[in-house]
């Protein structure tokens, strides 16, 4: 022993530990440990997107059933002639049918039957019908222009008929169903509405899953904050969990949605009427009802993201 008593011992100088092993196990730290299925975070996502994919099918088709019966009518006239006497309705509605037939802008002139008028009328007029009829039905005219019924050009065959059928009354058919549209256009802000509240709504679940996930696991957060974890480290654990979670209500809430979406499809279709048949869904809009559960997995994801991050740099 060459070293003296007096000889101070050295200086103990811990050794520092590896970077790159230390980080990685860091970042294989689980800090959440709960089962995604038994939480209720998989299971509000689901009920979320299925009713966003439901609302946003509903308003796609309301926006194709417009769309359909619009370009339906937008050439489409209704021509009536309200006449008492039924010798002189007959002629005057031979004279209009004969006018429109050779007009430029006439496409197609069809004059209803007057027993397929009265079978129209039967449920509120009852079975009489023609010179006998105690109410006189007037004759109707269906007519096709070759473009859109414009005002202008509406006006221009009024005027026209009224020489040869004064008793004729000129509509367009589009107008019939302008409340029809009215109803629709607030039906689909109404769905654009349900939408947004939905994305709001599973935001703040998410929110409030990973602020009360913060809470729980605050002492395991700060340990592995001590042994060198990052901020986006811990975050990305918290992003991977949440969008795991939300991928797999992402799948229940589509499949859901899609499904009741076919069902309530199939019972409009059995109604049999042509403005209903035109609400049908294109591929295109399949595609937009896919693409509902990766947008909500994404603002799932930063909203995991921007609430630790937040969170975090409040604990430091």
């Amino acid at each position: 022993m060459n070293q003296t008593l007096d000889t101070p011992p050295p200086a103990f100088e811990p050794v520092p530990a590896p970077a790159g092993p230390e980080t990685k196990r860091v970042r294989r730290m689980p800090i959440l440990k709960q089962d995604r299925t038994s939480g209720p975070m998989p299971w509000v996502i689901a009920i979320m997107i299925a009713l966003t994919v439901i609302a946003v099918a509903g308003g796609l088709a309301l926006g194709n059933a417009a769309g359909s019966a619009r370009a339906g009518l937008s050439g489409g006239l209704t021509v009536q002639v309200i006449e008492g006497v039924a010798q002189d309705r007959e002629r005057q509605a031979r004279a209009a049918v004969a006018l429109l037939e050779n007009h430029s802008d006439v496409a197609e002139v069809h004059r209803v039957p007057d027993d397929e008028l009265a079978a129209l009328l039967e449920p509120w007029l009852g079975e009489a019908s023609g010179e006998d009829a105690a109410i006189p039905t007037p004759a109707l005219i269906d007519v096709q222009l070759n473009g859109e019924a414009t005002a202008q050009r509406v006006e221009a065959i009024r005027a026209l008929l009224a020489e040869v059928a004064p008793a004729a009354r000129v509509d367009a058919q589009s107008g019939w169903l302008a409340p029809v549209f009215d109803a629709i256009a607030a039906l689909q802000w109404l769905a654009t509405g349900l939408v947004a509240l939905l994305a709001a709504a599973s935001v703040a679940a998410v929110w409030l899953a990973v602020r009360n996930s913060l809470v729980t696991n605050r002492e395991t957060i700060s340990l592995i904050h001590h042994l060198g974890a990052t901020d986006s480290q811990i975050a990305r654990q918290f992003q991977r969990v949440v969008g795991l979670d939300a991928a797999l209500g992402g799948a229940g809430g589509l499949l859901l949605g899609i499904l009741a979406t076919w069902v309530l499809g199939r019972q409009f279709t059995e109604l049999g009427s042509g403005m209903v048949s035109g609400g049908g869904l294109e591929v295109l809009d399949w595609l937009v009802l896919v693409a509902v559960p990766l947008i909500v997995c994404g603002l799932a994801v930063l909203t995991a993201r921007f609430t630790v991050i937040a969170a975090l740099r409040r604990m430091a």
